[in-house]
């Protein structure tokens, strides 16, 4: 069953989330991060991308690079910028865009959860990355990016979200990207135990977003109780945000290819038809449905319907997946990209306008895109119920997360 603590946050003061709160590390380049960080110099992306208070080609791995991380963290508790809880407590996030409504609760999970398997994962981690992370949390004594993870609602936290929101919020801010942020501090005795003990009945939750951020927090944890073997430790426990399944939207996750392995466009829309149907249409047109993609090439949009006869050969979950369809069909053998994740020919682009990036991205040189449908919360649950990982970049979460509302000290 589900270990959720409360805790005693770091967290923007009064007035600052909305020039604090920042979207995750990962989700800018270093350029990208360097503008965004002189357009708003309190954003946290400044301590999650250290790099950005250095000139431009320092080793974005030397010591000194995070240890300025931890650095700015000290110089901002210390003017007033971030102030620290007397005592733990949850709080509610919510995130609302356009219309649609996402409620998650705060509070820092169990790294023995996440090593018996209660937390489940979806996803591959890259043991560069994770090192990265260890790295900055060892030098900020803190965990700064919150985990993404989801569950299966429960009446009784639902009742008690809608029933802790009617009261003042702690901030709210609505962010450049459209998405109003509000938060709402959870401290009576009774509210935090009943979230507990309601998480202590939940069989499994699942990491949504943050497998890196995870595993690193978690390695930390690990090293720091063989290090000193004592009583339970706040590196036992990481920051999460956790939100019932049934609120999570994910959006299609979809792939640009730069060349087309020595295919004429003709003939590789010729061998795309052989798993595919193929229909050129006069505009992007949307997937409709699992098992049904689009393909922009050569100013072109097309419909590809996988066929029925190879759904009929598909074993396992996994297979079934449309990131896999097309990794299996088109992507390795058409296209000689075995290995996603670390061949430089492949960029994956998500969020909410992908047909404008995808066109883009064709017309300024890359050779073809495709979109896919998204992949579903139920196919991402059944395939971490059952142990398994899913292709990379198989889900898009928005809205995202933003970090700096809450860190968690070790």
């Amino acid at each position: 069953m589900a270990d959720i603590r409360p805790f005693r946050a770091v967290r923007p003061a009064e007035g600052l989330a909305g020039e604090i709160a920042a979207l995750p590390y990962d989700v800018y380049d270093e350029r990208e991060a360097r503008e965004e960080t002189l357009r708003s110099p309190l954003s946290f992306l400044r301590i999650d991308r250290p790099e950005t208070m250095f000139p431009e080609g320092t080793d974005v791995y030397a010591p000194q690079v995070y240890q300025a991380a931890g650095k700015a963290i000290a110089e901002m508790l210390e003017r007033g910028e971030f102030v620290q809880e007397d005592a733990p407590c949850y709080y509610i996030y919510e995130l609302e865009e356009k219309g649609l409504i996402q409620d998650g609760i705060v509070g820092c999970a169990s790294i023995d959860d996440y090593q018996s398997g209660v937390i489940r994962k979806h996803e591959e981690t890259r043991p560069e990355k994770v090192e990265d992370r260890v790295r900055h949390i060892e030098a900020c004594g803190m965990q700064t990016g919150p985990i993404f993870l989801a569950y299966r609602g429960r009446g009784e936290l639902n009742a008690l979200v809608e029933r802790v929101k009617r009261g003042e919020a702690l901030c709210r801010f609505v962010s450049d990207d459209g998405v109003r942020h509000q938060v709402w501090r959870v401290d009576a005795p009774g509210d935090i135990r009943l979230i507990a003990r309601e998480f202590g009945q939940v069989d499994s939750t699942y990491i949504a977003d943050g497998h890196h951020r995870a595993a690193s927090a978690v390695k930390v944890g690990l090293r720091r109780r063989q290090d000193a073997p004592a009583a339970e430790r706040e590196s036992d426990y990481f920051l999460s945000v956790l939100f019932p399944a049934e609120q999570l939207h994910i959006l299609d996750y979809d792939r640009v290819v730069r060349d087309l392995y020595g295919h004429s466009a003709g003939e590789f829309l010729e061998l795309v038809q052989g798993p595919f149907a193929v229909t050129e249409e006069a505009e992007p047109v949307k997937p409709c449905g699992k098992g049904s993609f689009s393909m922009y090439m050569a100013g072109k949009w097309y419909r590809l319907e996988f066929r029925e006869e190879e759904k009929a050969k598909e074993q396992g979950l996994v297979e079934s997946l449309d990131v896999s369809r097309l990794q299996r069909h088109i992507l390795e053998p058409l296209l000689g990209i075995e290995d996603p994740r670390r061949d430089e020919r492949i960029d994956f682009i998500g969020g909410l306008r992908v047909f404008e990036e995808l066109e883009k991205r064709v017309e300024d040189g890359w050779a073809v895109a495709f979109t896919l449908y998204p992949t579903s919360m139920e196919e991402l649950m059944a395939v971490a119920d059952a142990g398994l990982l899913m292709p990379p970049k198989s889900t898009w979460f928005e809205p995202k997360l933003r970090s700096g509302l809450f860190l968690h000290e070790l």
